[in-house]
């Protein structure tokens, strides 16, 4: 079933005598017609008819984003108005059950980590979930893969519901969540919005996470990460990551986790963005969502 409509007009509700869907699943999509039928072939696979809602929600998309997704056979949303937050909350009012999972488009979760997340959001004092993020390196060149081999390590112990490409809300988690507001960092939001015990990292559960494939998408990521971060911080919200620390990497290396070099090729991008941070400030700038092509293969890669 592919219903497309304009924002603001309902999707239909199930048909009856159609199951009760598991879990809803909200994808925002703006020109992901590279990886969006891919992403959502290792979704549904293995499911049965009506077990996942799934609302792909296609965002002032110029490519074919929404008919590859309605060749999967998912409800589609279309609007002109371009954003990841009004993407999600649009998708948000058209779910169907609860617990609800967010995914990024380019981001691969097969059925049974979906299921693992359900069965994680049914445990009691949990309120919001996430799966452990897999790093598909295939493609990145050889110093990107040195910054991403020590930045993971480094951020793994804040990450909880951010950097997975996915997150989960239960009913009473969500009303913590939304409305969501426009902010760039939207996995950042949702992190903050509950305590340690509330949020949990889900082992058995993985999602796969396509990086920046050279240093200077790793660049521009990092600079719309710490803008986001700057943003989530005038609204009184806790960034996911932890504040780097030299005797943090300093471990690393002493542990022989990672390479000197690989420790002096993150310190030296790190200064570049930082340094970008401050003069995209400086000069007013602003960071939209849109699609990362700095991890794309194909059309638009």
């Amino acid at each position: 079933m592919n219903d497309a409509v304009e924002e603001g007009v309902p999707l239909p509700a199930g048909q009856p005598g159609e199951r009760s869907p598991l879990v809803s699943v909200v994808v925002p999509a703006h020109n992901e017609e590279a990886v969006i039928a891919t992403g959502l072939s290792r979704l549904l696979a293995g499911t049965e008819p009506g077990e996942f809602d799934v609302v792909v929600v296609a965002n002032a998309c110029s490519d074919g984003t929404a008919e590859a997704a309605g060749r999967a056979g998912v409800r589609v949303l279309e609007t002109p108005v371009a954003g990841k937050a009004n993407a999600l909350r649009l998708g948000d009012e058209a779910c169907r059950t609860f617990p609800r999972v967010y995914l990024d488009a380019d981001v691969e979760l097969g059925a049974a980590s979906v299921r693992a997340l359900v069965a994680a959001a049914g445990r009691p004092g949990v309120l919001a979930c996430a799966p452990v993020p897999v790093c598909d390196l295939d493609g990145v060149g050889w110093m990107a893969r040195r910054l991403h081999r020590v930045h993971d390590q480094l951020i793994a112990p804040f990450r909880a519901l951010a950097g997975a490409g996915v997150y989960v809300l239960t009913e009473q988690g969500h009303g913590r969540v939304f409305p969501m507001p426009d902010v760039i960092s939207d996995d950042g939001w949702v992190h903050g919005a509950f305590a340690p015990h509330e949020r949990v990292v889900v082992p058995e559960a993985g999602s796969l996470v396509r990086p920046a494939r050279t240093v200077a998408a790793h660049l521009r990521r990092r600079v719309r990460v710490r803008m986001g971060n700057r943003q989530l911080a005038a609204l009184g919200r806790t960034a996911a990551e932890g504040r780097l620390r030299l005797g943090s990497l300093g471990a690393l290396v002493a542990g022989r986790k990672v390479s000197p070099l690989d420790a002096g090729c993150y310190l030296a991008v790190l200064l570049m963005d930082r340094t970008l941070t401050r003069v995209r400030t400086l000069r007013g700038g602003q960071v939209r969502w849109g699609t990362d092509t700095g991890s794309r293969s194909g059309p638009g890669g």
